[in-house]
């Protein structure tokens, strides 16, 4: 009867029903047992592009990125889908950060010229925990840092204050001062550390700057 409806013979019907299947077919199907052995090892984070990096980089199989979202798609294999963290930076409107004497020039030829500090947010499986780090921008190298589950002032006094005990940059000429340059968050236009600055600018070697965003 189904071969009446669909107008066609019985020995075509016999022929499709034991045919193997086609080498795309087959092919099609070794993909999708890799990419869930990949996406299994990702423990089930890995999407297309991942999974298409994986196959391509280190299986060497030349596969189309297209074709690996379309088979992933078919079997119900889908990434982790990651909301983007929100800034750190919460400014304070009534604070008056200081000017901006860096204007995006990072580039020092010694060390204790410029230093760079910024608070991050990590995830961990007890909560967030937030890292102030201070960063020398000659060589890279972190300084100061200070690791606590909020942001109060006292994250970034601690880590400049980890920074200058580390380094304990040497007095210069006015025109070469060190400077510490910040974004304007509300921890580096507190009072608090307003008051660390101030007692630090008694020497000259020192110069606070800010920038109007939430740069370097």
């Amino acid at each position: 009867m189904a071969c009446r409806v669909l107008n066609v013979s019985r020995s075509g019907y016999y022929d499709w029903l034991g045919r193997p299947a086609s080498p795309r077919q087959q092919e099609n199907e070794y993909l999708v047992k890799l990419i869930e052995k990949i996406h299994h090892d990702s423990r089930n984070t890995y999407g297309s592009p991942r999974v298409h990096a994986e196959l391509v980089l280190g299986l060497g199989l030349p596969v189309n990125l297209k074709r690996v979202a379309r088979l992933m798609r078919e079997a119900g294999i889908q990434g982790l889908y990651r909301r983007r963290r929100r800034s750190c930076t919460v400014r304070d409107p009534n604070a008056e950060p200081s000017a901006d004497l860096v204007n995006r020039n990072f580039t020092v030829d010694q060390p204790n010229r410029l230093w760079i500090t910024d608070i991050t947010e990590h995830s961990t499986m007890e909560g967030k925990l937030y890292c102030a780090a201070v960063m020398d921008a000659y060589s890279r190298l972190i300084t100061g840092w200070s690791i606590a589950d909020h942001m109060r002032t006292e994250l970034v006094t601690d880590a400049l204050g980890m920074a200058i005990i580390r380094r304990q940059p040497q007095k210069r000429a006015d025109d070469d001062r060190t400077i510490l340059h910040s974004d304007h968050g509300s921890q580096y236009t507190s009072w608090a550390f307003g008051k660390r600055l101030r007692r630090l600018a008694c020497s000259p070697q020192w110069a606070p700057s800010g920038t109007a965003m939430t740069m370097p």
